[in-house]
C-alpha cells in the first residue's frame, strides 16, 4: 500500500508558493546575518523543493516530532542547517521560536551551526560531516522496511526524504550508501540533489565532471532531473518517486543564493552573510518589504496550517494501531521500547555461566558468535550484518535469515565490502527504531567507519560495532591487517564504550553491557587466536561493567600491579606467576573497558590501581596508558606497526611476553625503591 499524499489537503489561498519559499529564504538570510556566519546560500536555491515537500507531502506532526509513522526529514546537506531550523519555526514545533532563529549558531540555542540530534525537536539526524546523511537514510528506509515486513501497513508506512549536496555525492560514502539501496530495492527513500553546480571553490566543474543520474541509475535506481524552482515539476517528480519500487534521485536544478542580485549562482553565496546592501537588493528582487525574521500572518497562517495538518495522520495511526489484536500490537511496541525483555536477561545469564562452569579456551570471536547465538531468539529485534566478513567476525545467529532484495523478513545484513556505509546505515537503523543494529569487519578497517562511529557517539545512539582479529595476534595477514594504534585512537573518541574482553565470560559480560547502554555506541575488539577463559561463576554482578577489576589479589599486599586488556591478561597472569616465584607479590587487573572504568568512583579505581608500581600490558601502541600507569609505571606493548609471521613468533618479537613482563615490574620495583631512599 502506497500512503496517499498530502497534496490534495485544502490550504488557505492567501499566500503562494513563492510567499512561502520566500519566508524560507529569508529566515535563512537574517538568521546568518545576524550570526555573522553561517550558509545561506543553500536554504535560498533549495526553498522551492522544500516548500513543495512539507506542504504536499511530508507526513509529520510537530505536536509530536518522534511519532513512530511520520516520514523522516533528512538534511544530508547540514550547513544549511537554516533551511531546516526555518522549517520547522514555520509548521510549529515547540522550542524552534523565532527567538531561537534570532540566536542561530549562539551558545546554549536550539539552532546550531549544523543540525544535532536530540538538541532540535524535528532534527531526524546530526548531519554537517558530507555524506553521512543520504548514508544514515539508507539505514532509516531499510529499517521501515523491514519493520513494515513484520508488522505491515497499518504500523508502518512512510518515507524517508533526503536533500543532498554535491558535497554529499562527491563523498566516497555516498557511492557506498546509493549501491547498497540499490541493491535492496529500498522504494521508500527520495533523495533530492541541490543540483546547484557550485561547490566552495567555485563552479563543480572545477573537480567533478559525473553523470550523477547515470551514476545512480546504474546502481539500480530511478533518476530523473528538474528545474528545481518550478513547482509543479518538483511535485510531479517526488510523486512518480513515491511510486516506484526502486529508491529515487530527483537532481533538482537550483541557483544557489537565489535571490541574490549579485551572489547568486556563485560561491560567494555559499557560506558567508549576505551583507546589509546585499540583503535589501534580495529584499527587493524578490518583493519581500518585511524586516528582519518579520513572517506576514496569512504566510505564517498557511505554514502552521501545513503543521497542523498532520495531527489528524496521527491521531488517525494511534486509533488504527489501537483497533488491532493485541497480538501484533505487543511486539510492535516491544521492538519500539529501548528496554531489553526479560528473555534477554535469562539468556544472556545462561551464556555466562556456561562460559563460567564449561572454560573454554575459543578465541573471543568464536564466544562472541556462541553470545549471538544465545540471545538471537530472545531478542526479536536484534539485527546482524557484516562487511562481507561474516565467516570471520561471525556475526550471523543460527537462527537469522539475510535480508535480501524485496525480502525484508530477515535480520541479518550482508552489507557487501562496505564499512562505512555499514557504520552510517546502523546509525539510521538505530535513529529509525524498532532494531538493536550491529555490524561486524576487522579493527584494522574501524576507520573506515570511523567517521560514522563518532556521529553515533556524538548522538548517544545504540550501535555496536563487532571488530575481531584485534592485534598481532591474527598472525601472518601482516601489518596491514594487525591494528596497533586503532584501540588508541577509538578510545579517544567521547561517549564510545570500546570493549577489549580477555576471555568467554568477559565477552559475554561486554555484549551485556553493549545491549544496556542506551545512549553509547559500543565497539567490541575481539581476538582471533585463542583465550583461556580464567574467570569462575561469581553471582550476578557483570565485572565488565566496572571496566577494570581485580583479578588476582595476592596476599600480603601488593609490590607491582599488572594491567592488561584482552589477550594479554593471559599474559599477565603468567607473569605474576614468574614474579611470585623470585618473592614479588603482584596484582592482576583486567580492563576490559577504560572508558567504564574512568567512570567508576575515586575510591574505586584506586583500589583497583594500588599504590606501587604498576605495569601495562597491551599488544597495541601505548596511546593514553600513561594516565593509569602513572610516572613509575612502564607499558610493554607495540611501539610499531606488526609483521607477517604466526602468532606467537610476533609476540616473541616484539617483547609482550610473560617474560618481559616480569622484568620490566622488576625495573619498576627497583626504581621505585631508589626513589623512596
Amino acid at each position: 500500500m502506497t500512503a496517499p499524499a498530502l497534496a490534495s489537503i485544502e490550504s488557505r489561498p492567501d499566500a503562494t508558493h513563492a510567499e512561502m519559499a520566500n519566508a524560507i529564504r529569508f529566515l535563512a538570510i537574517d538568521a546568518v546575518e545576524k550570526a555573522k556566519s553561517g550558509h545561506p546560500g543553500m536554504p535560498m536555491g533549495m526553498a522551492d523543493v522544500a516548500t513543495v515537500l512539507f506542504s504536499r507531502f511530508l507526513k509529520f506532526d510537530p505536536a509530536d516530532p518522534a511519532w513512530p509513522d511520520r516520514d523522516r526529514f533528512v538534511l544530508s546537506a547540514g550547513h544549511g542547517s537554516m533551511l531546516l531550523y526555518a522549517l520547522l519555526h514555520l509548521t510549529g514545533h515547540e522550542g524552534v521560536t523565532s527567538d531561537q532563529l534570532r540566536a542561530f549558531r549562539q551558545w546554549g540555542s536550539k539552532t546550531p551551526g549544523h543540525p544535532e540530534y536530540g538538541h532540535t525537536p524535528g532534527v531526524e539526524t546530526t548531519t554537517g560531516p558530507l555524506g553521512q546523511g543520504i548514508a544514515t537514510a539508507v539505514g532509516m528506509a531499510l529499517a521501515e522496511r523491514l519493520m513494515n515486513a513484520r508488522f505491515g501497513d497499518d504500523f508502518v508506512d512512510h518515507y524517508t526524504y533526503v536533500i543532498a549536496g554535491d558535497g554529499c555525492l562527491m563523498e566516497g560514502l555516498s557511492h557506498e550508501a546509493i549501491s547498497l539501496a540499490g541493491h535492496l530495492g529500498l522504494g521508500r527513500l527520495i533523495v533530492l540533489f541541490d543540483d546547484n553546480e557550485i561547490s566552495i571553490d567555485g563552479a563543480t566543474a572545477l573537480s567533478c565532471s559525473d553523470d550523477q543520474l547515470a551514476r545512480f541509475k546504474a546502481s539500480g535506481w530511478l533518476a530523473s532531473r528538474v528545474d528545481g524552482h518550478d513547482p509543479e515539476a518538483i511535485a510531479a517528480a517526488i510523486e512518480r518517486a513515491r511510486n516506484s519500487d526502486r529508491p529515487s534521485l530527483i537532481a533538482c536544478r537550483t541557483v544557489i543564493g537565489f535571490g541574490a542580485p549579485n551572489r547568486q549562482g556563485t560561491e560567494k553565496a555559499h557560506g558567508a552573510p549576505l551583507g546589509t546592501e546585499e540583503i535589501a537588493r534580495t529584499r527587493a528582487a524578490l518583493d519581500w518589504p518585511h524586516g528582519p525574521f518579520e513572517i506576514p500572518e496569512s504566510v505564517l497562517g498557511q505554514w502552521r496550517g501545513i503543521g497542523a495538518r498532520g495531527h489528524a495522520a496521527r491521531r488517525s495511526w494511534i486509533e488504527r494501531t489501537r483497533r488491532l489484536n493485541v497480538s501484533p500490537r505487543s511486539p510492535f511496541h516491544d521492538a519500539l521500547n529501548r528496554n531489553l525483555p526479560c528473555g534477554y536477561t535469562r539468556a544472556i545469564a545462561q551464556i555466562r555461566d556456561c562460559f563460567a562452569t564449561e572454560r573454554p579456551n575459543i578465541a573471543s570471536r568464536q564466544a562472541s558468535q556462541l553470545v549471538i547465538d544465545a540471545i538471537a531468539e530472545a531478542l526479536p529485534n536484534f539485527l546482524g550484518g557484516s562487511a562481507d566478513l561474516t565467516h570471520s567476525n561471525l556475526t550471523r545467529a543460527k537462527t537469522q535469515q539475510p535480508v535480501r532484495p524485496g525480502q525484508f523478513e530477515g535480520s541479518y545484513i550482508h552489507y557487501g565490502v562496505r564499512e562505512h556505509a555499514m557504520a552510517a546505515a546502523m546509525n539510521g537503523i538505530a535513529l529509525h527504531g524498532g532494531f538493536i543494529p550491529y555490524g561486524g569487519t576487522f579493527l584494522t578497517f574501524a576507520d573506515y567507519s570511523r567517521p560514522a562511529i563518532r556521529l553515533a557517539a556524538l548522538m548517544g545512539i545504540r550501535v555496536i560495532h563487532v571488530m575481531t582479529h584485534d592485534s598481532i595476534g591474527l598472525g601472518e595477514d601482516g601489518p596491514t591487517h594487525q591494528p596497533v594504534e586503532h584501540l588508541a585512537s577509538l578510545r579517544a573518541i567521547p561517549n564510545l564504550l570500546v570493549f577489549r574482553p580477555a576471555d568467554a565470560v568477559e565477552t559475554a559480560e561486554a555484549w551485556d553491557c553493549a545491549l544496556r547502554s542506551q545512549t553509547s555506541p559500543s565497539v567490541l575488539c575481539l581476538s582471533r587466536q585463542g583465550l583461556p577463559t580464567f574467570r569462575e561463576a561469581g553471582g550476578d554482578a557483570n565485572r565488565v561493567a566496572l571496566g577494570a577489576y581485580v583479578v588476582v589479589e595476592p596476599e600480603g599486599g601488593r609490590d607491582v600491579t599488572l594491567i592488561a586488556t584482552g589477550s594479554e591478561v593471559s599474559i599477565a597472569l603468567h607473569a605474576a606467576e614468574l614474579l611470585k616465584s623470585v618473592s614479588i607479590r603482584a596484582a592482576v587487573i583486567s580492563a576490559p573497558c577504560f572508558d567504564l572504568f574512568r567512570e567508576q568512583p575515586r575510591e574505586y579505581r584506586a583500589e583497583v590501581l594500588g599504590d606501587v608500581p604498576r605495569i601495562g600490558i597491551e599488544a597495541a601502541v601505548e596511546g593514553d596508558w600513561a594516565r593509569w600507569l602513572g610516572d613509575s609505571g612502564e607499558f610493554v606493548g607495540m611501539t610499531g606497526f606488526g609483521a607477517s609471521a604466526p602468532a606467537e613468533v610476533l609476540y616473541r618479537e616484539f617483547g609482550i611476553t610473560a617474560d618481559a613482563v616480569a622484568k620490566a615490574a622488576l625495573r619498576c620495583i627497583a626504581r621505585s625503591k631508589m626513589a623512596a631512599a
